[in-house]
Protein backbone atom coordinates (compact mmCIF):
# COMPACT_ATOMS: atom_id res chain seq x y z
CA UNK A 1 0.00 0.00 0.00
CA UNK A 2 1.13 3.44 -1.01
CA UNK A 3 -1.20 6.24 0.68
CA UNK A 4 0.87 9.61 0.86
CA UNK A 5 1.15 10.46 4.61
CA UNK A 6 -0.32 13.93 4.44
CA UNK A 7 -3.73 12.09 4.19
CA UNK A 8 -2.74 9.13 6.69
CA UNK A 9 -5.13 9.55 9.74
CA UNK A 10 -7.39 11.96 8.09
CA UNK A 11 -10.03 9.52 6.32
CA UNK A 12 -12.90 8.28 7.54
CA UNK A 13 -12.80 5.59 4.69
CA UNK A 14 -10.18 4.91 2.01
CA UNK A 15 -12.16 6.88 -0.59
CA UNK A 16 -11.90 9.39 -3.41
CA UNK A 17 -15.07 11.16 -4.55
CA UNK A 18 -14.49 11.36 -7.93
CA UNK A 19 -14.68 14.65 -9.91
CA UNK A 20 -17.88 14.89 -11.92
CA UNK A 21 -18.60 17.55 -14.65
CA UNK A 22 -21.42 20.15 -13.56
CA UNK A 23 -21.92 17.89 -10.60
CA UNK A 24 -19.03 18.52 -8.44
CA UNK A 25 -18.90 22.13 -7.01
CA UNK A 26 -17.81 23.34 -3.59
CA UNK A 27 -20.41 22.43 -1.79
CA UNK A 28 -20.33 18.83 -2.50
CA UNK A 29 -16.60 18.67 -2.03
CA UNK A 30 -16.78 20.40 1.15
CA UNK A 31 -19.40 17.81 2.36
CA UNK A 32 -16.60 15.33 1.23
CA UNK A 33 -13.78 16.48 2.82
CA UNK A 34 -15.75 16.95 6.48
CA UNK A 35 -17.13 13.54 6.13
CA UNK A 36 -13.89 11.82 5.74
CA UNK A 37 -13.47 11.06 2.28
CA UNK A 38 -11.32 12.64 -0.18
CA UNK A 39 -13.78 15.33 -2.84
CA UNK A 40 -12.64 16.45 -5.98
CA UNK A 41 -14.36 18.32 -8.69
CA UNK A 42 -12.76 19.31 -12.62
CA UNK A 43 -11.26 22.49 -13.13
CA UNK A 44 -13.70 23.19 -15.69
CA UNK A 45 -16.38 23.28 -13.44
CA UNK A 46 -15.45 26.72 -12.01
CA UNK A 47 -16.29 28.72 -15.13
CA UNK A 48 -15.62 31.94 -16.55
CA UNK A 49 -11.58 30.79 -15.66
CA UNK A 50 -11.22 33.60 -12.78
CA UNK A 51 -14.25 31.29 -10.26
CA UNK A 52 -11.23 28.18 -9.91
CA UNK A 53 -9.46 30.84 -7.67
CA UNK A 54 -12.42 31.74 -5.51
CA UNK A 55 -13.74 28.05 -5.30
CA UNK A 56 -10.16 27.08 -4.21
CA UNK A 57 -10.07 30.08 -1.68
CA UNK A 58 -13.74 28.34 -0.67
CA UNK A 59 -12.72 25.42 -0.02
CA UNK A 60 -9.77 25.55 1.60
CA UNK A 61 -11.59 28.33 4.23
CA UNK A 62 -14.25 26.40 4.90
CA UNK A 63 -12.76 23.02 5.52
CA UNK A 64 -9.72 25.36 7.76
CA UNK A 65 -12.04 27.08 10.06
CA UNK A 66 -14.40 23.78 10.30
CA UNK A 67 -11.51 22.20 11.63
CA UNK A 68 -10.66 25.20 14.23
CA UNK A 69 -14.17 24.58 14.84
CA UNK A 70 -13.90 20.84 15.98
CA UNK A 71 -10.66 20.14 16.25
CA UNK A 72 -11.19 17.32 13.68
CA UNK A 73 -9.20 16.86 10.39
CA UNK A 74 -11.00 17.47 7.34
CA UNK A 75 -9.74 15.06 4.66
CA UNK A 76 -8.07 16.68 1.65
CA UNK A 77 -9.31 17.60 -2.06
CA UNK A 78 -8.21 16.95 -5.16
CA UNK A 79 -8.51 19.50 -8.64
CA UNK A 80 -9.01 17.07 -11.31
CA UNK A 81 -6.88 18.57 -14.68
CA UNK A 82 -8.33 17.33 -18.58
CA UNK A 83 -5.08 17.18 -20.20
CA UNK A 84 -6.45 17.62 -24.03
CA UNK A 85 -5.68 19.82 -26.33
CA UNK A 86 -9.69 21.09 -26.54
CA UNK A 87 -8.72 22.13 -23.22
CA UNK A 88 -7.66 25.79 -23.89
CA UNK A 89 -7.72 26.46 -19.85
CA UNK A 90 -5.11 24.19 -18.93
CA UNK A 91 -2.13 26.02 -18.31
CA UNK A 92 -4.08 28.68 -16.48
CA UNK A 93 -6.10 26.38 -14.09
CA UNK A 94 -2.53 24.36 -13.41
CA UNK A 95 -0.83 27.88 -12.51
CA UNK A 96 -3.57 28.86 -10.40
CA UNK A 97 -3.99 25.38 -8.71
CA UNK A 98 -0.40 25.64 -7.71
CA UNK A 99 -0.26 29.18 -6.69
CA UNK A 100 -3.38 27.74 -4.17
CA UNK A 101 -1.06 24.18 -3.08
CA UNK A 102 -4.44 21.94 -4.51
CA UNK A 103 -2.53 18.83 -2.10
CA UNK A 104 -3.87 16.60 -4.97
CA UNK A 105 -4.00 16.81 -8.55
CA UNK A 106 -6.35 14.52 -11.01
CA UNK A 107 -5.12 14.51 -15.01
CA UNK A 108 -7.28 12.84 -17.27
CA UNK A 109 -6.44 11.63 -20.77
CA UNK A 110 -3.16 12.23 -20.52
CA UNK A 111 -0.50 12.80 -18.21
CA UNK A 112 1.99 15.71 -18.97
CA UNK A 113 5.41 16.26 -17.31
CA UNK A 114 4.26 20.04 -17.28
CA UNK A 115 1.35 19.50 -14.59
CA UNK A 116 3.07 16.62 -12.69
CA UNK A 117 6.34 18.96 -12.35
CA UNK A 118 4.57 22.30 -11.49
CA UNK A 119 2.10 20.37 -8.91
CA UNK A 120 5.17 18.44 -7.70
CA UNK A 121 6.84 21.95 -7.08
CA UNK A 122 3.74 23.14 -5.25
CA UNK A 123 4.18 20.46 -2.82
CA UNK A 124 1.39 18.09 -4.20
CA UNK A 125 1.08 14.77 -5.94
CA UNK A 126 -0.35 13.67 -9.20
CA UNK A 127 -2.96 10.65 -10.10
CA UNK A 128 -3.84 9.68 -13.38
CA UNK A 129 -6.91 7.92 -14.46
CA UNK A 130 -6.02 5.22 -17.24
CA UNK A 131 -7.52 2.47 -18.31
CA UNK A 132 -4.93 -0.17 -19.59
CA UNK A 133 -1.19 -1.44 -18.79
CA UNK A 134 -0.08 0.58 -21.54
CA UNK A 135 -1.57 4.03 -20.61
CA UNK A 136 -0.45 3.12 -16.89
CA UNK A 137 3.18 2.27 -17.73
CA UNK A 138 2.89 6.07 -20.07
CA UNK A 139 1.55 7.85 -16.95
CA UNK A 140 4.33 6.03 -14.59
CA UNK A 141 6.96 7.46 -16.92
CA UNK A 142 5.87 11.03 -16.87
CA UNK A 143 6.11 10.88 -12.72
CA UNK A 144 2.63 10.41 -11.31
CA UNK A 145 2.14 9.18 -8.07
CA UNK A 146 -1.11 7.04 -8.10
CA UNK A 147 -2.75 5.67 -10.77
CA UNK A 148 -6.78 5.58 -10.97
CA UNK A 149 -7.63 2.45 -12.64
CA UNK A 150 -10.76 3.01 -14.47
CA UNK A 151 -12.55 -0.69 -14.82
CA UNK A 152 -15.55 -1.96 -16.43
CA UNK A 153 -18.78 -1.00 -15.06
CA UNK A 154 -16.97 2.80 -13.89
CA UNK A 155 -19.41 5.56 -14.44
CA UNK A 156 -18.19 8.53 -17.58
CA UNK A 157 -15.12 7.72 -19.28
CA UNK A 158 -14.32 3.85 -18.50
CA UNK A 159 -12.40 0.87 -19.82
CA UNK A 160 -13.64 -2.73 -20.43
CA UNK A 161 -10.71 -4.38 -18.33
CA UNK A 162 -11.68 -6.74 -15.29
CA UNK A 163 -10.40 -5.35 -11.90
CA UNK A 164 -9.14 -8.38 -11.11
CA UNK A 165 -6.78 -8.39 -14.30
CA UNK A 166 -5.60 -4.62 -14.06
CA UNK A 167 -5.14 -4.08 -10.68
CA UNK A 168 -2.91 -7.01 -9.99
CA UNK A 169 -0.88 -6.60 -13.17
CA UNK A 170 -0.78 -2.64 -12.25
CA UNK A 171 0.26 -3.71 -8.53
CA UNK A 172 3.06 -6.30 -9.64
CA UNK A 173 5.13 -3.29 -11.11
CA UNK A 174 4.03 0.26 -9.72
CA UNK A 175 4.87 1.10 -6.41
CA UNK A 176 2.77 4.23 -6.10
CA UNK A 177 -0.93 4.84 -4.88
CA UNK A 178 -3.70 2.61 -6.46
CA UNK A 179 -7.25 4.24 -6.93
CA UNK A 180 -9.64 1.73 -8.27
CA UNK A 181 -13.06 2.65 -10.06
CA UNK A 182 -15.58 0.65 -11.29
CA UNK A 183 -19.05 0.01 -9.76
CA UNK A 184 -18.14 0.96 -6.44
CA UNK A 185 -21.35 2.02 -4.61
CA UNK A 186 -21.67 0.13 -1.22
CA UNK A 187 -19.24 -0.31 1.84
CA UNK A 188 -18.62 -3.84 0.87
CA UNK A 189 -17.28 -2.97 -2.49
CA UNK A 190 -15.12 -0.75 -0.39
CA UNK A 191 -13.55 -3.16 1.53
CA UNK A 192 -13.16 -5.58 -2.16
CA UNK A 193 -11.22 -2.71 -3.34
CA UNK A 194 -8.69 -2.54 -0.93
CA UNK A 195 -8.63 -6.90 -1.09
CA UNK A 196 -7.80 -6.68 -4.37
CA UNK A 197 -4.83 -4.47 -3.64
CA UNK A 198 -6.35 -0.40 -4.77
CA UNK A 199 -5.36 1.88 -1.79
CA UNK A 200 -8.52 3.64 -2.18
CA UNK A 201 -11.98 2.88 -4.20
CA UNK A 202 -12.71 5.76 -6.29
CA UNK A 203 -16.17 6.76 -6.31
CA UNK A 204 -18.66 8.93 -8.87
CA UNK A 205 -22.11 7.57 -9.07
CA UNK A 206 -22.93 7.54 -5.44
CA UNK A 207 -22.27 10.85 -4.99
CA UNK A 208 -24.76 12.17 -7.77
CA UNK A 209 -27.82 11.62 -5.88
CA UNK A 210 -26.49 13.12 -2.89
CA UNK A 211 -28.04 16.27 -1.39
CA UNK A 212 -25.03 18.45 -1.82
CA UNK A 213 -24.41 16.99 -5.49
CA UNK A 214 -25.15 19.90 -7.94
CA UNK A 215 -27.12 17.15 -9.96
CA UNK A 216 -30.87 18.29 -11.28
CA UNK A 217 -33.39 16.56 -9.67
CA UNK A 218 -34.46 14.48 -12.99
CA UNK A 219 -30.45 13.39 -12.84
CA UNK A 220 -31.01 11.83 -9.18
CA UNK A 221 -34.06 10.30 -9.83
CA UNK A 222 -32.96 8.61 -12.83
CA UNK A 223 -30.05 7.20 -10.66
CA UNK A 224 -31.85 6.01 -8.06
CA UNK A 225 -34.71 4.08 -10.45
CA UNK A 226 -31.82 2.68 -12.99
CA UNK A 227 -30.16 -0.74 -12.81
CA UNK A 228 -26.95 -1.93 -14.51
CA UNK A 229 -29.28 -2.92 -17.25
CA UNK A 230 -29.93 0.85 -18.07
CA UNK A 231 -26.06 1.70 -18.43
CA UNK A 232 -25.01 2.16 -22.01
CA UNK A 233 -21.26 2.40 -23.52
CA UNK A 234 -20.78 4.52 -25.81
CA UNK A 235 -17.97 7.04 -27.91
CA UNK A 236 -20.65 8.92 -29.43
CA UNK A 237 -20.66 12.31 -27.00
CA UNK A 238 -17.18 13.09 -26.38
CA UNK A 239 -15.30 10.66 -28.88
CA UNK A 240 -13.80 8.34 -25.84
CA UNK A 241 -15.59 5.25 -24.25
CA UNK A 242 -17.70 5.69 -21.41
CA UNK A 243 -21.03 4.77 -19.97
CA UNK A 244 -24.17 7.07 -19.59
CA UNK A 245 -27.84 6.32 -18.55
CA UNK A 246 -30.27 4.65 -21.55
CA UNK A 247 -33.39 6.73 -20.22
CA UNK A 248 -31.08 10.16 -20.56
CA UNK A 249 -30.42 9.12 -24.23
CA UNK A 250 -33.50 7.86 -25.13
CA UNK A 251 -35.03 11.54 -24.00
CA UNK A 252 -32.56 13.44 -25.86
CA UNK A 253 -34.58 11.71 -28.95
CA UNK A 254 -31.64 8.79 -29.71
CA UNK A 255 -31.97 5.12 -29.73
CA UNK A 256 -29.72 3.58 -26.65
CA UNK A 257 -29.56 0.68 -28.71
CA UNK A 258 -28.54 2.01 -31.83
CA UNK A 259 -25.83 4.57 -31.42
CA UNK A 260 -23.40 5.29 -34.17
CA UNK A 261 -19.44 5.38 -33.57
CA UNK A 262 -18.08 8.52 -33.17
CA UNK A 263 -14.23 9.87 -34.77
CA UNK A 264 -11.79 10.20 -32.15
CA UNK A 265 -10.28 13.73 -34.18
CA UNK A 266 -13.73 15.63 -33.08
CA UNK A 267 -13.10 15.00 -29.07
CA UNK A 268 -14.28 18.15 -27.29
CA UNK A 269 -14.37 18.43 -23.53
CA UNK A 270 -13.77 22.20 -23.31
CA UNK A 271 -17.74 22.39 -23.56
CA UNK A 272 -18.56 18.74 -21.98
CA UNK A 273 -19.50 17.14 -25.49
CA UNK A 274 -19.12 17.10 -29.08
CA UNK A 275 -22.51 16.70 -30.68
CA UNK A 276 -25.74 18.77 -29.98
CA UNK A 277 -26.95 16.53 -26.76
CA UNK A 278 -23.81 17.28 -24.62
CA UNK A 279 -22.27 14.88 -21.89
CA UNK A 280 -23.03 15.29 -18.43
CA UNK A 281 -25.70 18.25 -19.40
CA UNK A 282 -27.98 16.40 -21.49
CA UNK A 283 -26.96 12.95 -21.17
CA UNK A 284 -26.03 11.26 -17.58
CA UNK A 285 -22.92 9.42 -16.93
CA UNK A 286 -23.59 6.81 -14.73
CA UNK A 287 -22.11 3.44 -13.85
CA UNK A 288 -22.69 0.06 -13.72
CA UNK A 289 -23.29 0.47 -9.78
CA UNK A 290 -26.49 1.95 -9.87
CA UNK A 291 -28.65 -1.05 -8.31
CA UNK A 292 -27.33 -0.06 -4.91
CA UNK A 293 -28.24 3.73 -5.25
CA UNK A 294 -31.97 3.62 -3.77
CA UNK A 295 -31.78 7.06 -2.31
CA UNK A 296 -29.93 10.82 -1.68
CA UNK A 297 -28.83 11.54 1.10
CA UNK A 298 -26.73 14.15 2.57
CA UNK A 299 -23.04 13.39 1.92
CA UNK A 300 -22.47 12.91 5.87
CA UNK A 301 -25.44 10.47 5.98
CA UNK A 302 -23.95 8.52 3.19
CA UNK A 303 -20.61 7.95 4.69
CA UNK A 304 -21.88 6.87 7.75
CA UNK A 305 -24.14 4.17 5.98
CA UNK A 306 -20.52 3.26 3.93
CA UNK A 307 -18.86 2.94 6.94
CA UNK A 308 -21.19 0.62 8.62
CA UNK A 309 -21.20 -1.58 5.37
CA UNK A 310 -17.69 -1.32 5.04
CA UNK A 311 -16.79 -2.66 9.24
CA UNK A 312 -19.69 -5.29 8.33
CA UNK A 313 -17.49 -6.76 6.02
CA UNK A 314 -14.41 -6.85 7.53
CA UNK A 315 -16.23 -8.83 10.20
CA UNK A 316 -18.20 -10.82 7.75
CA UNK A 317 -15.10 -11.70 5.64
CA UNK A 318 -12.89 -12.65 8.74
CA UNK A 319 -15.87 -14.67 10.36
CA UNK A 320 -16.04 -16.32 6.88
CA UNK A 321 -12.62 -17.26 6.13
CA UNK A 322 -12.20 -18.92 9.67
CA UNK A 323 -12.61 -22.16 8.26
CA UNK A 324 -10.12 -22.02 5.84
CA UNK A 325 -7.22 -20.36 8.16
CA UNK A 326 -5.29 -23.53 8.59
CA UNK A 327 -2.46 -25.03 6.63
CA UNK A 328 -4.04 -27.34 3.80
CA UNK A 329 -1.54 -30.06 5.60
CA UNK A 330 -3.13 -29.46 8.47
CA UNK A 331 -6.72 -29.37 7.54
CA UNK A 332 -5.98 -32.52 5.80
CA UNK A 333 -5.28 -34.57 9.03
Amino acid sequence: MAIPSFIQGRLALPVVGAPLFIVSGPELVIAQCKAGVIGSFPALNARPAPVLGEWLKRIKGELADWEAKTGRKAAPFAVNQIAHSSNDRLEHDVDVCAEHEVPITITSLRAPKFVVDKMHGAGGVVWHDVINIRHAKKAADEGVDGLILVCSGAGGHAGTLSPFALVPEVRAWFKGTILLSGSIADGRSIFAAQALGADFAYIGTRFIATAEANAVEGYKTSIIEASAEDIVYSNLFTGVHGNYLAPSIAAAGLDPKNLPESDKSKMNFGSGGNTDKKAWKDIWGAGQGVGQVHSAPSVAELVGELKAQYDAARVDTLAASAPFAKPVAAAAE
